[in-house]
């Protein structure tokens, strides 16, 4: 018998095994996949963003799905233990803008063998290519593991690693929603979550702006009443099919929930392209290029004021001769300029599906959990951890805390149950 199965060997399985082993018990760590830290090697655009640096209550306030949740197994082992953690292994760390930290070689790889390396030292058993088909309970107590092939695994702690429904081809596609239902657990909704969002506007369809990307701005999901849902500030880029990037992504929760609660088709997105500028300053910006340049066309004056992609855009949109002199451009087309460089409204209906999100929203109730544990308080044995609670954090090493340390917090819970057993 196992002390500690661990189902799923992504960000929060993995460290879940190691520090289930690390505190004395015996882990036996399952993946239905071919290999391990499938997810891991894909974070951060291949580089891995291991954790952000942010203060500990900056960090929470960018876990928008049940960030307060955090507060206790961030008392186990937060960001700054994640940080030693990693360099504890000889992984040099380097911090980037907004508090990201990336290895300095810029290879998840690293981060994944390093972590695989640290698993086997410590001794836990690995099997992959091993579906789980259920988990077995007596009574209120976890007993067995039982496997696609029918095989039984017997085990005093179970801690359930799975991920949510996102990027499936990773391993994520739900398999332990019924397992936490048949224990008694709520699983709340699942919609996606840092996922880049539709729109039916036809300077999308026409693909106007396809590729074009905007760095440092403002993105507003504004409701039918007029009132700012969110803000975001960062970079996006408009796609074939709407927009996407960090900006976007961070957006796209509000526009799912902004649909549902309005019951509406579609919602407004404002873009600022300013977003530490007032309008009137720009304003004044363009009425004094105007004055320097009065012979010269619009369109050559106002070259590099925003990206050319989107001036000339704006020309077309606002309908504005580009080529009109600077003498002869009213206060008013500079006013309807700098309303377009400063609330750029359009209209989104949806997001891609959860399959192509890159976090899970929704997921076992967390108010069926133990924060200080992440175990169950529905059956003795059952631990939860990562992307298959109902927690999400946004992109840019918030959401992989999340999974390092429940991950973390319920590895070593569960050694200690175990432990505390058999002493």
């Amino acid at each position: 018998m196992q002390d500690v199965i661990v189902i799923g060997g992504g960000p929060s399985g993995l460290m879940a095994a190691i520090a289930a082993a690390d505190h004395g018990a015996k882990v036996l760590l399952l993946d239905k996949g071919d290999k391990l830290g499938r997810k891991l090697a894909i974070s951060g655009g291949g580089r891995c963003n291991v954790t952000n640096r942010m203060e500990l209550q900056e960090l929470i306030n960018h876990i928008p799905g049940n960030g307060r949740f955090m507060h206790s197994p961030f008392s186990v082992f937060n960001n700054e233990n994640i940080i030693s953690f990693f360099e504890g292994l000889g992984i040099a760390l380097k911090e980037e803008d907004r508090g990201r930290m990336f290895p300095v070689s810029d290879k998840a790889t690293t981060v994944v063998e390093t972590l695989l390396k640290k698993v086997r030292q410590l001794g836990v058993q690995i099997r992959t290519n091993t579906a789980v088909k259920t988990i077995h309970y007596k009574e209120d107590t976890v007993s067995s593991v039982i496997l696609q092939n029918g095989e039984k695994l017997d085990t005093q702690a179970i801690i359930v690693a799975t991920g949510g429904k996102s990027v499936p081809h990773t391993g994520s596609t739900g398999d332990a929603y019924p397992w936490a239902e048949k224990a008694g657990h709520t699983i709340t909704e699942l919609y996606p979550t840092e996922v880049p969002i539709t729109s039916n506007e036809s300077f999308i369809r026409k693909k106007q702006l396809q590729g074009l990307s905007l760095r440092d701005i403002e993105l507003s999901v504004i409701s039918p009443k007029g009132k700012t849902i969110k803000t975001h500030d960062g970079d996006m880029i408009f796609t074939h099919f709407g927009i996407s990037g960090p900006a976007a992504l961070r957006c796209s929760q509000y526009v799912v929930k902004a649909l549902k609660k309005f019951k509406t088709d579609s919602i407004e997105i404002q873009l600022d392209l300013f977003p530490n500028r007032p309008a009137e300053d720009i304003f004044q910006e363009l009425i004094n290029k105007m004055k320097v340049d009065p012979k010269k066309a619009l369109k050559n004056v106002l070259k590099g004021f925003v990206p050319e992609r989107f001036l000339l855009f704006l020309f077309n949109h606002l309908l504005i001769d580009s080529n009109t002199t600077c003498s002869n451009v009213s206060h008013e087309t500079l006013r309807s300029i700098t309303t377009s460089c400063k609330a750029f409204t359009f209209q989104v209906n949806g997001t891609l599906s959860i399959e192509k999100a890159f976090v899970t929203g929704g997921g076992v109730s967390v108010k069926e959990i133990e924060p200080k544990k992440m175990h169950s308080k529905k059956k003795h044995g059952l631990y939860f951890c990562g992307e298959v609670l109902d927690i999400h954090g946004y992109t840019g090493g918030y959401n992989i805390t999340c999974a390092f340390s429940t991950g973390y917090t319920a590895g070593k819970a569960a050694a200690e149950q175990v432990t505390h057993i058999l002493n």
